[in-house]
């Protein structure tokens, strides 16, 4: 679409799927596509008719990092737009669902803002995946991957540092030992040991890799509540700022609420008359 450079966007089933898309050079990263990915996601987070969010990539990978001719200055980066350069953009990604995140999410230039996406995102990673690409997957709430799929940091290969984040959410899932491994060596990995470490959730074969995924993405999208989707989201990224008894004080605040919520009279009452649930978009 034109609306959307370097990538597509669609929206089926209430499954909005953002698909990186410069096949041709493994959808290496740009700041192009980056607008793109935050308009998209925003677009995403505001359609009622959207109830979860698939990133993927076209062709046989996921994302090689970011695109050699940006980091040797060949292509310029794209002057931001002006709602992203004063900052009222971000205005797309408020929500009053769970505890507030604007603060600890606050950075606009890169991912934070994949935390306060109401919606949950689920990264598809349908190959290889290597820098800026890898951190990007890391801020979504999932991560499934292909079979086939290889991963690796690759910044102290290009005598760079952990960037955009990743060292304070890699070893958040794999542990600090591991995130180091992963960071010092830029070591290639398969999918059956980012899985082992957490790197991802789950693997499944390249072949049925697309049908897995959207059979996930339809099980929120067709049985949970949208609003509980979106208060536990945010209940799990706060929690990472918070030690136990804010995490708690927040549950027993979101519970309250919840109890005196329609989407609780209808979870209960779907059960009871063992039908589909009609739980209200958000």
């Amino acid at each position: 679409m034109t609306d959307y450079p370097d990538i597509l966007y669609e929206v089926k089933d209430r499954i909005a799927t953002i698909t990186l898309n410069r096949p041709e050079r493994l959808n290496a990263y740009t700041g192009t596509m980056a607008e793109s990915i935050k308009r998209a996601m925003a677009a995403a987070t505001n359609d009622t008719n959207v109830r979860v969010i698939v990133l993927t990539g076209a062709g046989r990978g996921f994302c090689a990092g970011a695109d050699m001719e940006v980091l040797t200055g060949i292509q310029a980066r794209p002057p931001a737009s002006e709602d992203m350069k004063d900052g009222s953009f971000d205005s797309h990604f408020e929500s009053d669902l769970g505890p507030d995140l604007s603060v600890d999410f606050a950075d606009a230039e890169r991912f934070g803002y994949f935390a306060r996406t109401k919606k949950p995102i689920i990264a598809a990673i349908n190959g290889p995946i290597a820098g800026i690409g890898l951190v990007m997957a890391l801020y979504a709430d999932m991560r499934f991957a292909a079979d086939k799929a290889v991963f690796t940091t690759a910044f102290a290969q290009r005598g760079l540092i952990a960037e955009h984040g990743i060292s304070w959410l890699l070893p958040r899932l794999v542990g600090q030992a591991n995130a180091l491994d992963l960071l010092l060596s830029a070591r290639k990995i398969g999918a059956e040991e980012a899985r082992a470490l957490g790197l991802v959730n789950k693997v499944f074969a390249q072949e049925n890799f697309v049908d897995n995924v959207m059979a996930y993405a339809r099980l929120l999208a067709d049985t949970v509540s949208p609003r509980s989707m979106a208060v536990m989201k945010a209940q799990v990224w706060k929690a990472n700022f918070q030690d136990f008894n804010e995490s708690l004080a927040t549950a027993d605040k979101e519970m309250k609420t919840s109890l005196a919520h329609s989407e609780f009279k209808e979870g209960v009452a779907h059960f009871l008359e063992k039908r589909a649930p009609k739980f209200a978009d958000i």
